[in-house]
């Protein structure tokens, strides 16, 4: 099996490293020099700075090379950058073959989710997300995680384990893809506050609360759009928001902390070479939880921190004005 992967970041890149020793893989880098330096040095430095890389894994920034036999397609670039991705490879993506996002995040405007895009970009692809409590330079380091492949043809997502999985990385799999994948977008937005909880010292307490009452305010939203509730307590959900609400290696963290810290977001993201989905899916969250009519009083007052010049601690204190109803209800 040939598997292709879109994507030279750190994921993106740790992703190639668990395929390459189940499969023959080939990287996709948009720049040169990085595919020259997977390739040549075993390295890749600007995202993965002192892990060796598999020699078995190869790279090349050439679209077509990369794309053209592959028999598995996995996608690791930003949401924002997803659908413009799928539009340049489609002319040479072979038919029927699986397609697994890696993204986190949902696309601005549209507010899809990245199998919604690959619908509507490649129709007939089995399309599916792997997702979990997934720190790249944790895997790379050796240490034990598990994923979750959700998509819809169980046959297909059962034959992809083969794929990714390895002695310290098991990989289930799951039908309920809209819960994976909503799950994986808006745990970024809760761990944006745990960074800022982080920064403004607040308490272990405090933490605790963010983190669980922010699972609360997914579950709502995600069952709200057709997702099933274990999928949310799961791997996909509560598995991924402990993760990047608490590991220093969390981009979506490492923003709050900044913000807590009195720096601008702008500031923050000029200094990151990573993107940090959350910054984007605030938005988004605040937005689908309008449609449906569901209260997210943490998503609520993230997005007024990034976009509305809120300060930091002034978030926490609004959290804590608001009344508090039964613990199963959102808000």
């Amino acid at each position: 099996m040939r598997v292709a992967v879109m994507g030279a970041g750190s994921w993106g890149t740790t992703v190639a490293c668990l395929a390459s020793r189940n499969c023959s893989t080939t990287l996709w880098a948009r720049r040169n020099d990085i595919a020259e330096e997977v390739s040549k040095a075993h390295t890749n430095e600007r995202y993965l700075p002192g892990f060796a890389l598999p020699h078995s894994l190869s790279a090349s920034a050439d679209l077509e090379e990369v794309v053209r036999d592959a028999d598995v397609l996995v996608i690791a670039v930003p949401s924002h950058g997803f659908r413009e991705t799928l539009l340049s490879l489609r002319s040479y993506v072979r038919p029927w073959i699986p397609i697994v996002s890696l993204t986190k995040g949902l696309e601005e405007g549209s507010l899809l989710r990245m199998t919604e895009i690959v619908a509507e970009v490649l129709p007939g692809h089995p399309a599916g997300v792997l997702t979990g409590p997934n720190l790249a330079k944790e895997i790379m380091s050796g240490q034990a995680a598990a994923s979750v492949i959700g998509m819809e043809d169980l046959v297909v997502a059962e034959a992809l384990q083969g794929v990714f999985a390895g002695e310290l990385y098991r990989v289930y799999t799951n039908h309920d893809v809209i819960g994976c994948e909503v799950g994986g977008a808006l745990k970024n937005v809760i761990a944006i506050a745990s960074g800022i909880a982080e920064a403004i010292s607040v308490g272990d307490n405090t933490r605790s609360m963010v983190m669980t009452r922010g699972l609360a305010e997914l579950t709502h939203l995600g069952v709200a759009m057709g997702a099933e509730p274990a999928t949310l307590s799961g791997l996909a959900g509560m598995g991924d928001l402990l993760a990047t609400c608490m590991s220093p290696h969390s981009r979506n963290r490492h923003v709050g902390e900044q913000l807590g810290r009195g720096r601008k977001i702008e500031e923050v993201i000029a200094d990151m070479n990573m993107v940090a989905e959350g910054v984007k899916t605030a938005a988004s969250v605040v937005d689908l939880a309008g449609r449906h009519g569901i209260e997210m009083p943490i998503a609520e007052e993230m997005y007024a921190v990034l976009y509305q010049g809120r300060a930091a601690a002034d978030a926490y204190r609004g959290l804590q004005q608001r009344k508090a109803g039964h613990e199963r209800d959102s808000g």
